[in-house]
């Protein structure tokens, strides 16, 4: 088109220049006149009508994405449509119907906004086991303590107010403890309470200080009951989940758990440590992190197992516990099994 409208404003007729590029006179015609009176025009059609968002709101979005991506929380392309849809969905924007069906964004949507935005890229991700064994590694745990650093250094944090939040599984089968047998035996048998167990799974988060939250438990149920907290720690937390698993939804409750118990607000900030799970990372969390002035640091992707407290002192010695406990009431309670109610919360 421009190539056509320079022939055009060089001295050959519209015509001519039409019928040899295949251009319709009249459109022609019309870039021919931007051109003469524009001293830049644009030759693209103005898709930016149509556009879900405007240019601000992609600008923050695609700043937020480049400084996840820095601080080792980068999102896919799944998730960052998804981040998208619920970006359109906290600022009430008009998007297509099909964006509800899936709730997420489409590829389409995310190739324009790509294109709109040529500071970001897609990088195709290693296999998770090379990861785990190649992520570890002086550049990225330099960026991590390097970006721990500025936060601390803006915000002046004491001991106190450093956090540290992560989950783990219980189970009701226990890893039975290597025990006392004849010399020479291969294989030595052990009660457990059933072949396959069920999933309870814990959040739990600490201080550089030494203190901690009163955990949250997801107990795999589709009701919760409070005879579920019977014996736990004073503040405990339950709620179900079929799955038993922590989900975004779940992970907004603990916040809110969370910042009532460490009475986070902008006058009195927190530094929350995290990892790159997908229920830390949704818009609302972001948002009520922000509102009480707590400020989410993730690790380098598969890098927990190697840098985060819980992973290294907490939860090793906790289940170590919890299979004895269970062993031990195994051992008093011949014939039983250990139920997802069984009093495992008194040795959190």
């Amino acid at each position: 088109m421009e190539a056509a409208a320079k022939r055009v404003c060089a001295g050959q007729s519209v015509r001519d220049v039409a019928d040899e590029s295949g251009i319709p006179k009249t459109t022609l015609h019309r870039y021919v006149a931007k051109m003469n009176t524009e001293e830049s025009p644009r030759f693209t059609p103005n898709y930016f009508v149509n556009r879900v968002f405007s240019e601000e709101e992609e600008k923050s979005l695609s700043e937020y994405l480049l400084r996840a991506s820095k601080h080792h929380h980068g999102l896919t392309s799944k998730e960052t449509r998804v981040l998208a849809y619920e970006y359109a969905v906290r600022n009430k924007k008009k998007f297509p119907s099909g964006w509800n069906e899936t709730k997420s964004a489409t590829y389409d949507w995310l190739y324009g906004f790509m294109k709109r935005n040529p500071s970001l890229s897609i990088h195709s991700p290693e296999a998770t086991s090379l990861s785990r064994s190649t992520s570890f590694n002086k550049t990225n745990v330099a960026a991590f303590f390097g970006n721990l650093k500025q936060v601390h250094e803006q915000h002046k944090y004491q001991a106190g107010r450093i956090f540290n939040v992560d989950e783990t599984g219980l189970m009701t089968v226990q890893k039975p403890p290597k025990v006392i047998a004849a010399k020479g035996v291969k294989q030595i048998g052990q009660i457990t309470s059933a072949e396959r167990g069920v999933l309870v799974t814990m959040v739990g988060c600490i201080n550089a200080q030494g203190n901690s939250i009163p955990p949250l438990l997801v107990f795999p149920r589709v009701n919760f009951k409070e005879h579920m907290l019977h014996g736990s720690p004073p503040g405990t937390v339950g709620v179900a989940k079929p799955s038993g698993w922590i989900t975004k939804d779940l992970f907004l409750q603990w916040m809110d758990h969370f910042i009532q118990h460490a009475s986070s607000s902008k006058e009195n900030p927190t530094l929350l440590l995290l990892d790159n799970h997908e229920s830390h990372c949704s818009i609302a969390a972001i948002d009520k992190a922000r509102d009480a002035g707590i400020t989410l640091l993730s690790f380098p992707p598969h890098c927990s197992h190697k840098l985060q407290p819980l992973d290294r002192t907490v939860y090793g010695p906790l289940k170590t516990f919890y299979n004895a406990a269970c062993d031990s009431w195994m051992l008093r309670n011949p014939g039983k099994r250990v139920k997802f109610d069984f009093d495992l919360r008194r040795y959190f």
